[in-house]
């Protein structure tokens, strides 16, 4: 069996920066310790698999060690290559996935995801979490993730977290975020219990960020930077209990995979 994929960076518009995936769209869906180990070869923070089913396309999305209920930025690779390299007319793809139905618009060269808004709730700051992060919080919520607020957009590319310390933490992964000097707000996501140490760029955790940042920033709109060492720029929107996450996308690689 031979399977055709395609690597996307994802959050840029040029190779080697934003949050690379992998996407194979499908005619049926593999069993899922096949598309582990298929992620695991890869070695990506996403491999995506899409099957279409009616109108909608089912996805899927696997770090190297777990399957994840919700990915943003291999949701945008897949919408990329849908739209570009299997030449879907739709303006708008839609999705369905554990998290619920996800959509993907095209406006000009810019994808827009819409997600599941997530207000994240007051948790308070512990030793634990600022030892695990060796940060110094403001604030400290939770959401599908450990949400951690810093003083300054340099505290966070300050954090260097301990990352087995980290991963034994009750959370899926953290994200830490404030102020933006040339954005609205920036973050970084570490995700050790998952297989990633640090994500590029993480679409799904904008699904608090956003809400969060619009609240205390009184704006609908805003501007975002995740400041890894890739980096990627988002545009933000809320719109009630939904966000809107746009970007850009790369194409770098295509191939086939041999499976014997």
């Amino acid at each position: 069996m031979q399977l055709e994929f395609h690597q996307v960076d994802a959050f840029s518009d040029r190779p080697f920066s934003g949050n690379p995936a992998m996407v194979y769209r499908l005619d049926a869906w593999l069993a899922d310790e096949l598309m582990q180990k298929i992620a695991a070869e890869h070695n990506l923070a996403e491999t995506a698999f899409l099957v279409r089913e009616g109108q909608a396309w089912h996805i899927r999305w696997f770090t190297p060690t777990t399957e994840v209920p919700l990915c943003g930025h291999a949701t945008l690779a897949s919408a990329y290559v849908l739209f570009e390299v299997y030449k879907e007319t739709a303006e708008r793809l839609d999705f369905t996935c554990k998290s619920g139905p996800l959509s993907v618009s095209r406006e000009g060269d810019r994808l827009w995801l819409d997600f599941p808004a997530i207000e994240a709730v007051e948790k308070g700051v512990t030793l634990e979490i600022e030892r695990a992060l060796n940060v110094q919080a403001v604030d400290v919520l939770s959401s599908n993730e450990l949400f951690v607020v810093l003083e300054s957009e340099q505290a966070v590319l300050d954090c260097t977290p301990d990352m087995v310390a980290l991963a034994k933490l009750p959370w899926l992964g953290a994200i830490v975020t404030a102020r933006g000097n040339q954005h609205d707000f920036v973050s970084r996501y570490f995700a050790p219990a998952i297989g990633i140490n640090e994500d590029p760029v993480t679409g799904s955790t904008h699904c608090s960020l956003i809400p969060y940042w619009s609240k205390r920033l009184g704006k609908s709109s805003l501007t975002a930077c995740q400041r890894s060492a890739r980096g990627g720029e988002l545009f933000c929107r809320l719109e009630g209990e939904r966000v809107k996450i746009g970007g850009n996308a790369t194409l770098v690689a295509s191939g086939t995979l041999m499976l014997g």
